[in-house]
């Protein structure tokens, strides 16, 4: 049995949950990561672009007074120039600091000194004698290689940033794709998920609440099993050994009640047993005196009779018989006359004088039931509807049944003239061990077992009662 409950829980439902939320998990993580990583170089592109644009306008700058220099000679334009190269330095210093890893940046940072050298030995030579050819042709070689490394140092800037900002289209390209991935691996998980839980914990707690309610309903069919391999698994066999024992239970208690009943009926079926007898014994008497006596006639009348109470002794211990067997549920078309017959034959000796016993069924009506289970109710009933009328005041037991065609039906009623029930326990006689007599005189359990048998043929019992006037239980049974 260890081993079955070890080999059923090879995996349980918290592993399994655990395991999928480690999965959930991971691809979270697989998915954050990927997504730190683009949306983090993104970030820092845009930066070292945004760094780039400022270096460039810098640039830019300088070279504006660059050309205002050459165009009027003017050394405030050179000094202003040789002030924006400076910065631009100072720029690009922090750039290679910040970035580090960036390609041509020592390339770039070798022209912008370059570039800074060549304007200022153009500031240095505005301040000499310029009126040498020499000085000129110097000055004027200076000034091509500033223009040179100015335009080098503007044009690697932007392409550059061009291919920079190109980068960045990638980069939102490829975050796009793992966002799209992302939202795809979560789609899958979420409908695995789903799936899981449709399947391994939705479907088997599906099966065992339709399980229960069966029970609760008096039915005793077993759960379908359940192949998980966890808990569910392990609790349908263990709920199913449960309905099995119930059901065994149940059973028992059937026919413990039945037995029960029977022996009430001992006393009255001994009485009415003991007229047949005297009738027999009186007659054999009469026969033994006057058997040499010539009257045949007489002595055949005498043999019927004793025939006749010979028969009527054996329907009665047959009924006896039929009613405490216990059987196999069966349901097969009963005349129902004739089983309230055999029941009343049972009671015959129960039944007080005062009390009229009407049986308003016609005689070939039939319906469909166990035969025995039903007669059980009936006893049980009619039984009830005579203690419930007290002694030495009469009354009136009617049982009554009929064809309802419009719900395809069988009903029989059973209505007595007694002191009836009070509303609040209306609701409580169908509970198991509830009652109203003195203790040792009911078990509470006739109403209970009545209730699971009729649940057992499908079909429904009521109850009507006023206090002082009666009550009548009406019985509906699946045509």
């Amino acid at each position: 049995m260890n081993n079955d409950k070890i080999q059923l829980m090879k995996f349980s439902i918290r592993q399994k949950i655990s395991f999928l939320f480690l999965i959930f998990m991971a691809v979270n993580s697989i998915i954050w990561f990927f997504n730190h990583y683009s949306n983090s170089a993104i970030n820092s592109k845009l930066i070292l672009i945004e760094k780039k644009r400022d270096l460039l306008d810098t640039v830019l700058e300088a070279r504006r007074y660059e050309k205002n220099f050459f165009l009027r000679r003017d050394l405030q334009d050179l000094t202003q120039a040789l002030a924006y190269i400076q910065k631009t330095a100072e720029k690009q210093a922090l750039i290679e600091k910040e970035f580090p890893g960036i390609p041509s940046v020592r390339h770039r940072s070798r022209t912008i000194a370059a570039y800074q050298r060549n304007m200022k030995e153009l500031h240095d030579l505005y301040h000499e004698d310029t009126s040498t050819q020499a000085h000129f042709n110097q000055v004027l070689k200076i000034q091509e290689t500033a223009t040179r490394l100015g335009r080098e140092l503007t044009t690697d800037i932007e392409k550059f940033e061009k291919n920079e900002r190109e980068r960045v289209f990638e980069l939102l390209d490829r975050s796009r794709g793992y966002l799209l991935a992302s939202l795809f691996s979560l789609f899958i998980l979420t409908i695995s998920t789903a799936i899981f839980l449709v399947w391994k914990l939705n479907r088997p707690l599906k099966s065992i609440e339709t399980g229960i309610k069966r029970i609760v309903n008096g039915e005793f069919d077993k759960i379908p099993e359940i192949k998980t391999g966890d808990e569910f698994e392990s609790l349908a066999h263990s709920l199913n050994h449960m309905i099995q024992e119930l059901d065994k239970r149940k059973k028992q208690l059937v026919q413990a009640e039945k037995m029960s009943s029977l022996g009430t009926l001992t006393s009255g079926v001994a009485h009415e047993l003991n007229n047949p007898l005297n009738n027999i014994s009186t007659s054999v008497q009469i026969i033994k005196e006057e058997i040499e006596e010539p009257d045949i006639e007489f002595k055949k009348t005498l043999l019927t009779q004793v025939e006749q109470e010979i028969n009527r002794s054996r329907d009665i211990i047959r009924a006896l018989l039929e009613f405490s067997r216990q059987s196999h549920f069966s349901i097969e078309r009963v005349r129902f006359k004739n089983l309230i017959q055999s029941t009343m034959h049972l009671i015959a000796g129960e039944i007080p004088a005062d009390i009229d016993v009407v049986i308003a069924v016609e005689e070939d009506l039939e319906g469909k039931m166990d035969p025995r289970r039903i007669q059980q109710v009936l006893l049980n009933l009619i039984i009830n509807g005579f203690l419930a009328m007290d002694t030495g005041e009469g009354g009136r037991l009617t049982i009554g049944a009929f064809n309802d065609n419009d719900a395809n039906n069988f009903v029989f009623k059973v209505s007595d003239t007694g002191r009836g029930i009070k509303k609040e326990n209306l609701a409580k006689i169908f509970d198991p061990f509830f009652t109203t007599r003195e203790v040792g005189k009911g078990s509470g359990l006739g109403l209970s077992i009545i209730h699971g048998i009729i649940e057992q043929h499908g079909g429904t019992i009521d109850v009507e009662s006023s206090p002082g006037k009666g009550t009548t239980f009406t019985v509906s049974l699946p045509g």
